[in-house]
């Protein structure tokens, strides 16, 4: 069984993502979705959270499976036997990091391929920064991040508008 890891912060979870997490099962027989537990970066959900908000937001892919990871993304591979890492790649500034990523990764575990795959044209620009951007001046995430966790995001992020409570419509703005 071929097993690719698809790691990161996920904070949160946006359609890119889930465009990554679905074209990679295409590549691989059981993806795992990798939600990163770094201590030292600040975060706006905490990692049970975001993997929770992962869960449900892969919910309908069933070759998924969610978990999390402290310490060297190599090891944490090697860990669940996984034939490579699967990174997204929305433009060519992001190559050079994760091109350097990859070599490291692959000094540390030799066993290990990295795949890149390019974002679908319509989620090029989106990062979670740009969702927690929008979200936190009260625009329209709808659009950014999926459905089965939209409110969850709008209701923790919404509310840093400027120190003031904003209340939660269905149409994505805060």
């Amino acid at each position: 069984m071929k097993i690719g890891i698809c790691p990161g912060s996920f904070d949160p979870v946006t359609l890119g993502h889930i465009d990554i997490i679905e074209r990679a099962t295409k590549i691989f027989d059981k993806v795992i979705v990798a939600v990163l537990n770094n201590p030292s970066k600040q975060t706006s959900f905490t990692v049970q959270e975001r993997i929770g908000l992962m869960q449900r937001a892969t919910a309908h892919i069933p070759q998924v499976k969610v978990d999390f990871f402290e310490g060297l993304l190599a090891d944490y591979t090697r860990l669940c036997g996984g034939a490579a890492i699967v990174r997204g790649l929305r433009a060519v500034s992001d190559f050079e990091y994760e091109f350097q990523m990859a070599l490291t990764n692959q000094k540390l575990n030799k066993n290990m391929e990295t795949v890149f795959l390019t974002s679908n044209s319509d989620n090029m620009f989106l990062s979670s920064s740009v969702v927690k951007d929008i979200a936190r001046f009260g625009g329209d995430i709808s659009t950014l991040v999926p459905t089965s966790i939209l409110k969850d995001i709008q209701l923790r992020l919404c509310n840093k508008n400027n120190g003031m409570e904003e209340d939660v419509n269905e149409s994505g703005n805060c």
